[in-house]
């Protein structure tokens, strides 16, 4: 017999009730004096992927969405957490896989008694069915089911991630690149968190449920760092909501395979910090950290690197012109030995300043540049084009979203200004990475930027800070960019 079942507990005095055993998808009317759900999962999961859920408010608009996985079994929500929560929550709860044996229930909870009565719309045995086939027969059987309800129960499958922005993008081998977190439409976190993209025809494939173990809770402002040495994915940080993390996830990429670090040391919770990978350790840099209220959430100056050998943070001793606190601002690691800090913002200011950790000696410097500069800006793009030179493309001024393109030169210290129609869409928070593409070289042998040669430039999502979210995959080759300097 399976005994597989999902259950919830409403209020801190709650007993824990079963939702559903094999059913597709359950409804449940939150009581208004609770203020505290719990969801949980018991039993052997099967065949069974997942089990989505979702907050919902009076006009059936998601105030938060989580999932249940055979790994992580159990998700809370407070209403003190969720800004958006009023006095009519409804929790939905959808089952995607396995055998589904079952019925579809919706459950109603009378505010004045505290467990449910159940009202089942129909009988149907139904055996490796998808719930958009349930869903299908619901909307056929009742006509009491909204339009709104039935689109959302009948989703196809997305062949391309949703707009979010503050996602980060990824690139573990040539052709591979994964995007995680990011948050879209309504102030609502990806409910599709996970994808990969193959650069060789530019797909994407839904990687949620792909990766065993504990998946990391959404999240915006993170960092994602592959180390290519021992082929893994280090997560850092971000913030849900008022909730700030200062958790290390780990995917290992080869066995797909999350794990939460118990790491030793201190480290803050952050969002919107600079991370880069130098000889195996994560350098972190800035960021927003929360104070209690009434205080205003502060920003770091601070630099943390966590050693992922002991599984430990510690704060190196620094020299030199350190910069101001602030937060999402870029940092590309050149020539192995040296970290370029620029722009970000310290309410109400953003900067454009340029700042050098040397690796080395551990020393900042003030970098003195020439040429037009970027305007000052937060939440841009960057990336690494060759030995001598990155790429700073958009960001946010405080007022409007950018487009513009700027490259800087290491070695000159100097900043050109670039115009291409692929990077010509104002954007904030959006991803930028580079990797190889297949094709000729494109450069001649001894040129002192062939180690970009055969690269493409990827920008992917943002925002126009105008309620408009961006999924769209521009790409510019290397080689195109670098001749327009």
């Amino acid at each position: 017999m399976d005994d597989f079942g999902v259950y919830a507990v409403f209020g801190v005095n709650g007993p824990p009730q079963r939702l559903a055993e094999g059913s597709c998808r359950v409804s449940v009317a939150v009581p208004r004096i609770v203020r505290q759900v719990v969801l949980f999962s018991s039993g052997p999961w099967g065949e069974r992927i997942c089990v989505n859920a979702e907050l919902n408010n009076a006009d059936r608009m998601p105030i938060t969405i989580g999932k249940l996985t055979p790994y992580n079994k159990c998700l809370s929500w407070e209403q003190w957490e969720e800004e958006t929560w009023t006095d009519s929550v409804t929790l939905n709860v959808t089952l995607e896989g396995g055998t589904l044996v079952n019925m579809t229930v919706t459950l109603r909870f009378n505010i004045e008694q505290t467990l449910p009565s159940l009202r089942v719309r129909n009988q149907v045995l139904f055996k490796q069915t998808s719930c958009s086939e349930i869903s299908q027969w619901s909307q056929e059987d009742s006509g009491n089911v909204s339009q709104r309800e039935y689109q959302s129960q009948s989703k196809t499958p997305l062949i391309s991630p949703s707009g979010r922005w503050g996602q980060t993008l990824c690139p573990i081998d040539a052709q591979t690149a994964i995007l995680i977190g990011g948050q879209g439409a309504r102030i609502q976190f990806c409910k599709d968190s996970m994808w990969k993209l193959c650069t060789e025809d530019m797909s994407w494939v839904a990687a949620e449920t792909l990766a065993e173990g504990q998946t990391p809770e959404a999240r915006i402002g993170h960092t994602a760092v592959y180390d290519p040495d021992t082929r893994r994915i280090f997560l850092f940080g971000g913030s849900k909501n008022n909730r700030w993390f200062n958790d290390v996830h780990i995917l290992d990429t080869q066995s797909w395979k999350w794990t939460m670090v118990e790491a030793q040391g201190k480290v803050p919770p952050l969002a919107y910090q600079s991370c880069n990978m130098f000889r195996g350790e994560l350098f972190v840099l800035g960021g927003v950290f929360p104070r209690p209220n009434p205080e205003p959430d502060g920003c770091s100056n601070s630099l943390y690197i966590f050693d992922p050998h002991l599984s430990i943070w510690y704060k190196p001793i620094v020299t030199g012109d350190v910069p101001s606190a602030r937060s999402g601002h870029s940092a590309c690691v050149m020539q192995q030995r040296k970290i370029y800090v620029f722009g970000g913002w310290d309410t109400p200011v953003c900067y454009n300043d340029m700042y050098m950790l040397d690796l080395g000696l551990m020393e900042f410097s003030t970098v003195k540049t020439t040429g037009k500069a970027p305007s000052p800006r937060s939440w841009h793009g960057s990336a690494v084009l060759s030995d001598t030179k990155f790429l700073i493309h958009g960001g946010y001024n405080g007022n409007n979203a950018l487009s513009d393109t700027f490259i800087f030169d290491v070695d000159t210290n100097s900043w050109t200004e670039v115009s291409l129609p692929q990077l010509s869409v104002p954007r904030a928070g959006h991803s930028i990475i580079t990797m190889e593409t297949p094709g000729p070289l494109g450069f001649s042998e001894g040129d002192e930027d062939a180690g970009s040669a055969g690269r493409t430039l990827l920008v992917f999502g943002g925002g126009d800070n105008e309620g408009t979210f961006y999924s769209d995959l521009k790409t510019v080759t290397v080689e195109e960019l670098l001749a327009a300097v």
